[in-house]
């Protein structure tokens, strides 16, 4: 365990010391449902979302992330193939706010000092705490009971391109699974509200992000040699 733990320190100094490059900028997209309400469709954004967006380069293939995004999410029976949805016909709308840390892989070397026009899927594995409005249902209609809070377990695709020096575009779809089942109001924690649940209560909810984000570089040069 002391060896596990040398490792790590000198691994992280060495990082810090070799790889001292940040990358700042916003996203900007939209957002959808997945749940127990409205469209199964994974991937169709009906809602803006918008943040900001943090990575701090270890090497051109890895990066640590971290992000705050927020948006509206809303469901409606009625966009939804399943008849029997568009029979019952009831709709909710929520607040999120998702703040992440993860770890970003580029499929190419990346190396944000080469001005060299350069391309890259990449792929990103991290957690969230995402914060939204406990609702339930009275009738056909949604009502507020308390403010929550879950964890999150982001998977996230994209490609990136270097526009100009200094400057990242980058497209990217984000599937987020919670450990709530309650961000559309069908499955109520608060326990005076269970007998009004409805819906899969065995399958927790999804939403999902897609859009663009752009960051500026700023920061010493780092070694990638060996030496």
């Amino acid at each position: 365990m002391k060896r596990f733990f040398l490792t790590l320190l000198i691994f992280t100094a060495f990082t810090i010391t070799n790889a001292q490059i940040h990358e700042v900028g916003v996203f900007a997209g939209g957002s959808n449902f997945i749940g127990d309400i409205g469209s199964e469709t994974y991937i169709k954004p009906n809602e803006s979302a918008y943040g900001l967006i943090y990575k701090w380069n270890a090497n051109p293939r890895y990066a640590w992330r971290f992000s705050y995004i927020q948006s509206k999410i809303t469901g409606q029976d009625e966009q939804s193939s399943d008849a029997r949805r568009q029979i019952r016909g009831l709709k909710f709308q929520n607040n999120i706010k998702e703040v992440a840390l993860g770890f970003e892989f580029n499929f190419m070397d990346f190396n944000l000092h080469d001005s060299a026009p350069k391309i890259t899927p990449y792929v990103v594995a991290s957690v969230s705490y995402v914060h939204y409005d406990g609702l339930f249902f009275a009738g056909d209609r949604t009502k507020f009971d308390s403010s929550h809070g879950t964890v999150g377990i982001p998977m996230i695709v994209g490609v990136k391109h270097n526009i100009a020096p200094k400057w990242i575009l980058a497209a990217e779809v984000g599937v987020r699974y919670t450990f709530a089942d309650d961000l559309d109001g069908s499955n109520p924690t608060n326990e005076n509200l269970q007998n009004i649940r409805f819906g899969n209560i065995n399958s927790n909810d999804w939403f999902v992000f897609s859009g663009l984000t752009l960051t500026y570089t700023f920061g010493n040069k780092p070694c990638y040699c060996a030496d």
